[in-house]
């Protein structure tokens, strides 16, 4: 499977006809292509632009001793053995070109996307990736991103509105690849890292300190560390009407906190667990609501988020920060 988009670097020189040669004739030959001038001047670098008949992209600049190539393509072989950078590693004349050039194709393509411009900057690794584009388009189109009884537009707005905050720029490539490059779209997956960008809203509202994916001496990785000090890890429930068991919005919510407490919370006791019920209807929501299980786990959060912003949550044991600026306790 591919990853979201990186640069690859090669430290050798070019010229225009050593990429029609290496670059352009190996992408002929396999899907059929052709090389065009870029959209947008990469200042200095010459630079081309590399379209496939199929529908894939190519970004490619170079100077002296210097190259970069980006592309949702297959690498052609004079490319296999070069380094990746992310967007934030390369030089910013060039990420800057590349973000500008797959944003204008975006534009001809999903103008509907682009109409949330901060949403399509921080996913645009993963919306123009090689395995990625299709499925993470499809997510956002036709599903709301995951949040039920909420049209494509307030959803959308909702995740534009939370990362223009920026309070995840520094770890963009780790919370946009989470989102999946994968053909298919999984929408189980997907909505549960939604889940976490919920979270990671709920902590900014509250004005807590964060940092997401924490990785363990324990072989474990937790979601989130707030303050320094207090783990977090996040959990969304599937609905009931994607359950075979527990199919129920309270049961549901009493086996996934349950299935948590063997694993990442057995070993780190005192971690906060965070159930995310964002996925659940009006209906179901107000069924949790108003018995407030238990998943026999402390401290736990069971919350609600909807796309206006409005968060409505119960909790169980003694939450070690204030959440009360960003949640309407019920």
């Amino acid at each position: 499977m591919a990853g979201p988009l990186r640069f690859r670097v090669s430290r050798s020189n070019w010229s225009r006809d050593r990429v029609r040669q290496q670059l352009l004739s190996s992408l002929d030959d396999r899907f059929g292509a052709r090389m065009t001038d870029p959209w947008f001047d990469c200042p200095g670098f010459e630079a081309v632009r590399l379209e496939m008949h199929n529908g894939d992209l190519a970004l490619f600049c170079w100077r002296e001793g210097e190259a970069y190539w980006l592309g949702n393509t297959e690498t052609p072989q004079a490319l296999w053995r070069t380094n990746k950078v992310t967007f934030a590693e390369a030089p910013a004349a060039v990420s800057r070109w590349a973000e500008r050039e797959l944003t204008a194709r975006l534009e001809t393509t999903d103008p509907w996307l682009t109409e949330y411009a901060y949403l399509t900057w921080f996913f645009l690794p993963v919306l123009c990736s090689k395995d990625g584009r299709d499925s993470t388009k499809e997510f956002f189109r036709d599903h709301a991103a995951g949040f039920p009884d909420a049209t494509r537009d307030e959803a959308l707005s909702y995740l534009n509105d939370l990362l223009k905050t920026g309070v995840l720029d520094d770890y963009r490539y780790t919370m946009a690849a989470k989102l999946g490059t994968s053909h298919g779209t999984d929408l189980t997956r997907m909505a549960a890292t939604i889940g976490e960008f919920v979270a990671a809203g709920i902590l900014d509202e509250a004005g807590l300190r964060f940092e997401p994916e924490i990785e363990l001496g324990s072989g474990h990785a937790l979601d989130y560390r707030v303050g320094g000090e207090h783990l977090v890890e996040v959990t969304r429930p599937l609905p009931p009407t994607q359950r075979d068991r527990a199919n129920t919005a309270v049961a549901a919510v009493k086996e996934t906190g349950g299935a948590k407490t063997t694993g990442q919370l057995k070993a780190h006791p005192g971690t906060t667990l965070f159930i995310d019920c964002s996925s659940f209807r009006d209906d179901e929501w107000a069924a949790v609501r108003g018995e407030k299980p238990d998943v026999g786990y402390k401290p736990t959060v069971v919350y609600r988020a909807r796309p206006d912003g409005r968060v409505e949550a119960y909790s169980y044991g003694t939450v070690p920060f204030d959440l009360s600026p960003a949640v309407e306790w019920v």
